[in-house]
């Protein structure tokens, strides 16, 4: 077995990228998948049906029993309890308190990407997929893509918000879309450029969509900083004014009203409404590409640091989680609270919990993850 380096995954920093974008189409060794319906009318393809697959890395901690071949993207826990973790290729996996299941979603392959959850007033959940924009209403799946306005250059969504008056945002290779149900409209971002922008993709591009408690709109985006939006007038914040670099991957508000934001190369920052500060140049952390921020239900502040692991912000101190503390990997894709206070981490070398204590697989905690 080929087992893959913390420091050479560390160097390889545009691969991170490259497979997030690019899906990987090689069957060996997949067993081919079959689907039925479930008692909710909708198909659910069982966990039985995709073990022994091929993982692209060596997965140490737990991968869902072989339906992850990659990573886990991003995971959520909805109104009801039911797991959903995005995966980086193989679709959408739930655990709805019985067994984990991938989700067969009509008309779409299996393996597609998904980048962001959230879960509207309605309790329906929305997914920022690689096939466009996903809505689950408890029931079935429903996919709105071309048909609905998004040419086939915004197919990708990897931004996904829904505003204070239930609009949905999404960011696409192509810039920023509003999303009202029913279909696309275009949101124009301004013009403006910064000095020599070395995108990942695109500058139009959106990473990253929230509202703040104000109701000003942020837009991170690709190799062109961070737009703010409010009442028809934008603000455009880059490297020449308050941001380290203009390549930013994440963004947060917290519930004090502090806007943290993570970038590939300038490392993470905090807004606190009047002084930005960078941990990283100060010091304080490591780590120059930071993101997948999460805030506990104590208002500790989680992110991942490329290549150095997790850090968590209590307040006042930051706390370093490496493989020395128990994580599989110290490349960390996605970071999530349950209802149980657990924290769970996908890497690139299966899933991780946190409990409070000590950090284990996670199918040491959660025997279901198996």
């Amino acid at each position: 077995m080929v087992i893959i380096s913390d420091n050479m995954l560390f160097k390889a920093k545009s691969l991170i990228l490259i497979l997030l974008a690019i899906q990987f189409t090689s069957c060996k060794g997949q067993v081919k998948e079959k689907s039925m319906p479930d008692n909710k009318g909708y198909e659910a393809t069982t966990q039985a049906k995709i073990l022994n697959q091929n993982t692209t890395f060596p997965q140490i901690h737990t991968n869902l029993n072989g339906m992850v071949r990659e990573f886990v993207r991003t995971i959520y826990q909805d109104k009801n309890g039911n797991y959903w973790f995005g995966t980086n290729g193989d679709g959408i996996i739930r655990y709805n308190g019985k067994t984990p299941e991938k989700m067969a979603i009509e008309d779409v392959s299996s393996n597609f990407r998904v980048l962001e959850i959230v879960e509207d007033k309605a309790a329906n959940l929305w997914f920022a997929t690689s096939e466009g924009l996903m809505k689950f209403d408890v029931e079935k799946f429903k996919t709105f893509s071309i048909k609905e306005g998004l040419s086939n250059t915004d197919m990708e969504i990897w931004g996904l918000a829904i505003d204070k008056n239930g609009l949905i945002w999404i960011g696409a290779t192509g810039g920023v879309f509003q999303f009202d149900g029913e279909k696309f409209m275009p949101f124009s971002l301004p013009e403006s450029i910064v000095e020599n922008p070395k995108p990942m993709l695109s500058t139009k591009l959106v990473f990253k969509i929230i509202q703040d408690k104000n109701g000003t709109m942020w837009f991170a985006t690709d190799g062109n900083g961070i737009f703010k939006y409010k009442n028809g007038e934008f603000i455009h914040l880059t490297a020449k004014n308050e941001l380290t670099d203009n390549n930013v991957a994440d963004i947060l508000e917290d519930k004090k009203g502090n806007i943290w934001i993570g970038t590939f190369y300038g490392g993470v920052s905090k807004f606190d409404g009047k002084t930005y500060t960078n941990f990283t140049k100060d010091g304080i952390i490591e780590g120059e590409e930071t993101y997948n921020f999460h805030e506990d239900r104590r208002g500790n502040i989680w992110f991942s640091a490329e290549g150095y692991g997790v850090y968590r912000y209590d307040g006042s101190k930051f706390t370093q989680f490496t493989t020395d503390d128990g994580l599989t990997t110290n490349v960390v894709q996605s970071i999530y609270e349950d209802n149980k206070g657990q924290v769970w981490f996908g890497t690139w070398q299966g899933i991780c919990i946190y409990d409070g204590q000590k950090i284990m697989n996670a199918k040491d905690k959660e025997a279901w993850t198996n």
